[in-house]
């Protein structure tokens, strides 16, 4: 259970977004380790970019949320990293700083005093899911939160998905159904109107996060993310701070 406490995952992001942005999600190697990251990247009249988002550590489950930018020209990347979602006016854990051109971000993880940790490189090239077969029917919760998720993909073509969601004690719902199957790389993605559910191949887990379902859901309902493992079972991948 500590295990999965820790993946506060990910796909947590879209409850940490303060600004709106873009969401890029890549996968590669820090010091070694397989690593997922999460950055929404906003846009700044000068060309420059705000950057935020987090990174989860998939070997021991380690997540680590980050605040910086990167430049216009160069594609020069700074990134704060620290325990918290909320970065400003506190010390960080270490800081990331490199080059972030096209799909690939690559440079060196620093410890607070300039000390050179680890080399990490990232990519935004997932796993292909077009042999994925599962059959998940699973309920989670946790404190006002409780879900129910179920699907069927047969060779990595959908065959059923509902997803419901309530939030205590105001009652408030969300409900989606009749999905639709996108051409979608490195993954999968489902979609009812503007409402996006993605899987994404994270290994030994497979991740399930939706985006743009306001029309689903009641004024203060949502759906949390879920990482679900290969034999079936569900976890909510709930961010620090909401």
């Amino acid at each position: 259970m500590k295990r999965i406490a820790a993946l506060l995952a990910l796909a947590a992001a879209p409850a940490l977004a303060q600004e709106a942005g873009e969401l890029r999600e890549l996968i590669g190697q820090i010091g070694g380790r397989t690593a997922v990251m999460s950055l929404y990247v906003t846009p700044r009249a000068d060309g420059s970019a705000r950057l935020t988002g987090e990174y989860l550590i998939l070997p021991t489950l380690q997540q680590r949320f980050l605040d910086g930018e990167r430049s216009r020209e160069l594609g020069v990347t700074f990134l704060k990293e620290g325990n918290s979602p909320i970065l400003y006016g506190r010390p960080g854990t270490a800081s990331l700083q490199g080059t972030w051109n096209g799909p690939l971000l690559k440079g060196t993880r620093y410890a607070p005093g300039g000390q050179e940790r680890e080399r990490f490189e990232f990519g935004e090239e997932f796993a292909s899911m077009a042999g994925y077969s599962a059959q998940v029917r699973c309920e989670s919760a946790a404190d006002r939160y409780s879900a129910t998720l179920a699907y069927v993909v047969d060779q990595g073509k959908l065959k059923s998905l509902e997803w419901r969601s309530r939030v205590a004690p105001a009652g408030h719902t969300c409900a989606a159904s009749g999905f639709a199957q996108q051409a979608f790389g490195g993954g999968l993605r489902f979609a009812a109107g503007r409402c996006k559910v993605t899987l994404r191949d994270l290994g030994d887990y497979v991740r399930v996060t939706a985006e743009d379902c306001a029309e689903q859901c009641g004024s203060q309902a949502y759906f949390e993310p879920v990482l679900v493992e290969r034999g079936g079972a569900c976890h909510l991948l709930r961010p620090q701070a909401r």
